[in-house]
């Protein structure tokens, strides 16, 4: 019996481990997701200005 308290204690440290880790990924997500939308923007802006020849 004096082995549950810890494999509790092991379950509860991973599953913290993978909440930050989860955190930290979806921060460097949205920061990759504005930059990328905003070079989608700038590109088919240009793709609508008409050609000059």
């Amino acid at each position: 019996m004096g082995g549950k308290p810890d494999i509790i204690k092991a379950i509860v440290l991973i599953f913290a481990i993978g909440l930050v880790i989860t955190g930290f990924t979806s921060i460097h997500a949205s920061e990759d997701k504005g930059a990328r939308a905003a070079n989608l923007v700038g590109s088919v802006q240009v793709m609508n200005q008409p050609l000059n020849r």
